[in-house]
């Protein structure tokens, strides 16, 4: 039977004059973008205004690539800061070094940063990323491909891979210039990951559109499906790592990301966030929605120019789907009184804004039947109390 191998590059850096241009560092920015192109059409199907990801980007990359590396230096410390460590080689991220984990903790902590300073809640902004951060860690592992780099045991399958020796990115060559490759074909585990990290982006959109995950529902189920799949292909990997208890740091933080993010899932509910714009104004002038109350006292709204506001909105109100397509429908703003969704993303109901302080309810009215029945009841102005709010939804 005749085995045939996946071709390994023979290179993982070209050169344009003097700058080093790195095949892992595209496959990363390549990743980058394929996840701001996904995360924008979800947060402008919610809402959100147009470039809001690259704001978020620009907070969320940066600290993302600090994440990974803090991760990476403190897992392997031995490599900087042992015997025969040189510890300035932890500021050398252009030496290789990066771990996912800590990507996603600092990217995160970026994007909630930017959040803040968008008036967008979070949870969403997280909802919005789920399906498009696997499609780019899929992107990127195959810079490992380049690399030469986190395959696993030998293997005879048809898609083994041929690994050659590296040296400084490049393939260590024999005197007649051919490439040195390790005997024998090698599991390609960051094609397996890759792959299994499309599946789990298929399965986060597919979940997301079956039961409108919101309140970071449908990140939490993206980090379980990565966890799971990134726990059995870590035991497959044979590149050096430190253990504990004879498994992979690796391993165990699998595990314990798994555990937090089904905790999350499980325990979590809430509907998914919607934003209107508050204070937006329309072609007309008039705010976007307001009604035109005429004579005959009928509610009149001009639909002609509400989802394009000219001015750029004061701010956002968070509120459910129905009120979002209402509005989408109508252009017409919910009232302080309508439903809507709290920056924690808790669902109030139509008398939730109103409920009076205690110290401003009157005390009751007490009225005999004989003249209630005379109509002789007070006004709602005259002591009248409106309904006390039914509750929220499930925190």
């Amino acid at each position: 039977m005749t085995v045939a191998a996946i071709p390994s590059p023979t290179t993982a850096v070209w050169h344009l004059g003097p700058v080093p241009i790195r095949a892992y560092a595209l496959c990363i920015v390549l990743g980058i973008v394929v996840a701001c192109v996904v995360t924008d059409a979800r947060l402008r199907r919610r809402g959100a205004p147009p470039g809001a990801v690259l704001d978020i980007a620009v907070w969320a990359v940066p600290l993302g690539i600090v994440g990974a590396r803090i991760y990476h230096v403190i897992t392997s410390p031995q490599q900087y800061f042992g015997a025969d460590g040189h510890p300035l080689g932890a500021f050398k991220i252009w030496e290789g070094g990066l771990g996912i984990w800590g990507a996603v903790a600092g990217g995160a902590v970026g994007a909630w940063l930017a959040a803040r300073q968008l008036g967008l809640p979070f949870a969403m902004v997280a909802d919005a990323l789920a399906p498009g951060l696997p499609l780019a860690q899929a992107v990127g592992r195959f810079g490992n491909w380049f690399n030469n780099e986190l395959f696993g045991g030998p293997t005879t399958l048809p898609w083994g891979l041929e690994v050659h020796r590296m040296a400084g990115g490049r393939a260590v060559r024999d005197l007649e210039g051919n490439p040195i490759t390790e005997p024998g074909l090698y599991h390609p585990t960051f094609a397996y990951e890759a792959l299994w990290n499309i599946g789990v982006a298929v399965l986060v959109f597919a979940a997301d559109r079956r039961w409108k995950l919101g309140r970071g529902r449908a990140f939490a189920l993206y980090v379980m499906g990565y966890t799971a799949g990134r726990f059995w292909i870590e035991l497959m990997r044979t590149d050096p790592a430190n253990e504990i208890l004879g498994l992979r740091v690796n391993v165990w933080t699998a595990v314990l990301v798994f555990l937090g993010a089904l905790l999350y899932f499980v325990r979590v509910r809430g509907p998914q966030e919607f934003l209107v714009p508050v204070g937006a104004t329309p072609v007309g002038g008039a705010p976007a929605g307001a009604d035109a109350a005429p004579a005959s006292g009928v509610s009149q709204v001009d639909v002609s120019a509400t989802a394009r506001p000219v001015a750029p909105p004061q701010g956002y109100r968070v509120v459910d789907e129905p009120t979002y397509r209402r509005y989408q429908q109508t252009g017409e703003l919910p009232d302080d009184d309508d439903d809507a969704l709290t920056d924690d993303g808790e669902l109030l109901d139509d008398f939730a804004d109103d409920e009076p302080d205690d110290d401003e309810i009157d005390p009751p009215v007490v009225e005999d039947a004989k003249t209630a029945r005379a109509g002789n009841a007070p006004s709602a102005g005259e002591g009248a109390q409106r309904p006390a709010a039914r509750g929220v939804e499930d925190r």
